[in-house]
């Protein structure tokens, strides 16, 4: 799902995106256990396709594991040259990511 230009990932259900390029960010956000505000890196995706269709879209993560997923792709942006499936499992601080990294053909 896309919601105001940022893919949504809903809990169990595959989403099959296509990455063109990338950043990190920082991004200050209020720590839900304190209240007080503390800045993280942001990797943020820009995605080109989502479901098999062309979008304008980010695909933003905070979670470092999940960021860490990508971490070999990131320094010669070759996830331009696959197709990743991403299925979110579970919710809050227990949310985990599968992904599923496809050649393009």
């Amino acid at each position: 799902m896309v919601l105001e230009n940022y893919v949504i990932l809903e809990t169990g259900v595959p989403a099959r995106l296509h990455f063109t390029d990338h950043v990190i960010m920082r991004r200050t956000t209020t720590d839900p256990l304190t209240g007080e505000p503390t800045t993280r890196n942001v990797l943020v995706f820009d995605v080109d396709r989502l479901n098999g269709r062309e979008v304008f879209a980010k695909y933003s993560i905070m979670a470092e594991k999940h960021a860490g997923q990508f971490e070999a792709y990131l320094k010669d942006k070759s996830y331009r040259d696959y197709n990743l499936i991403i299925t979110k499992i579970g919710e809050g601080f227990r949310t985990s990511w599968s992904v599923q990294v496809i050649p393009r053909t």
